[in-house]
């Protein structure tokens, strides 16, 4: 799960879903057998990501800067505190994690485009969540990390925010729609950044030759999923390609993904991209989509709902319209499962919930928070 928290119990969560009124219900058939995708709150105005609180009320971010608790079905009100945001285009409050002490602090990081000199820029803010019923407010805010050379493009703000094994954070940068910032080692658009969660750069970054110390990787394009495999701390993300190219890569300290020198996929006028598809020094993904997806959000499934897919990544496709379930082998990608395509809407992130139920939203300006379950559950 993209939340380490620790939950009172995946049977709790279970508790309550089940005390939801029903509201729409999909089917989709897939390896597991009949799932079925349940609407447990609907009127979310493009909501970006979404976390499990410990009790099992969800928290839930919309771009145009609002954070939301939602518990039996209703939105509470805001919460109060959130950063100033800059909602337009892709732009907007983006990413939430809970701290792994959230149970006890309530710390979380909230990722946001941030209005600054030069324009906007991302920037991820720590603070801790004092609930009062159903909202509640931020204090203890701090800014722990933007990134340089704001600028006036709108677009590809990346934005996941993922806590390693270690508690330190990765955080996921786009390029902003200027693919050559990713290939500058001392630019951090188009790049995965490794702080401290007081925003420090820890001493074992890769810090190569001429990278900012805060990099991790450099050479993404628009990151818009990632996710950490627990046993052994790997992080895994999703990217945005152009026209095709979208790609699932295991991201390592100190390795260039290549964009936009190497890319599968062609720019939007239909000329190639780089030098083609592979080139010396640059990693090639694991897993990648031609035509596009657009993928966004991304989990490891752990849970006992769907046993048969312990281990495999579960994500979200935009453009798609689809919930995906990568079969995996190790770091190996051995197969690719398409379910609800074209039924559920944008998908915007994906979890795994501790009941083993898959909960994901839907960017829309009436978007849903869904559950998805076998037939019978």
């Amino acid at each position: 799960m993209r939340d380490r928290t620790r939950f009172l119990s995946g049977v709790l969560l279970a508790s309550v879903v089940a005390g939801l009124p029903v509201m729409a219900q999909e089917t989709s058939q897939s390896s597991a057998g009949t799932l079925t995708a349940t609407t447990i709150a609907d009127g979310l105005e493009h909501p970006w990501a979404l976390s499990v609180l410990p009790d099992g009320r969800f928290l839930v971010t919309e771009r145009p800067g609002r954070l939301r608790v939602i518990a039996d079905g209703v939105a509470g009100e805001p919460i109060a505190g959130v950063p100033e945001v800059v909602a337009r285009g892709q732009g907007g409050l983006l990413d939430v994690t809970l701290g792994p002490d959230f149970s006890e602090t309530g710390q979380l990081y909230l990722s946001y485009a941030e209005p600054g000199e030069g324009g906007t820029g991302t920037a991820v803010m720590s603070a801790r969540l004092e609930l009062e019923g159903n909202s509640g407010r931020l204090v203890d805010q701090a800014v722990i990390f933007r990134m340089n050379n704001f600028d006036g493009s709108t677009r590809h703000f990346g934005s996941r925010i993922v806590v390693g094994n270690d508690g330190t954070l990765f955080i996921t940068l786009g390029e902003r729609g200027s693919q050559d910032r990713a290939q500058n080692p001392g630019d951090l658009a188009g790049g995965v950044v490794r702080i401290a969660p007081d925003g420090s750069v820890p001493e074992d970054n890769p810090q190569l030759e001429g990278w900012a110390p805060e990099f991790w990787s450099i050479g993404h394009r628009n990151p818009q999923g990632a996710t950490l495999r627990e046993s052994d701390g790997a992080l895994f993300a999703v990217e945005h390609g152009a026209r095709g190219g979208d790609e699932l890569n295991l991201v390592e300290a100190g390795k260039n993904y290549g964009w936009p020198q190497v890319a599968y996929g062609t720019n939007y006028d239909g000329s190639p991209i780089g030098v083609g598809e592979t080139q010396p020094g640059m990693e090639q993904p694991l897993h990648y989509w031609d035509p596009s997806i657009s993928p966004s959000g991304l989990d490891f499934y752990e849970g006992a709902l769907f046993p048969g897919w312990e281990g495999d990544l579960l994500l979200g496709g935009l453009s798609g319209t689809l919930l995906v379930r990568l079969d995996m082998d190790g770091d190996a990608v051995v197969g690719e499962e398409r379910l609800f395509q074209g039924v559920l809407g944008r998908i915007r992130d994906v979890t795994a919930g501790p009941d083993g139920a898959i909960y994901l939203i839907t960017d829309a300006g009436n978007g849903r928070l869904i559950r998805i379950a076998p037939e019978e559950v």
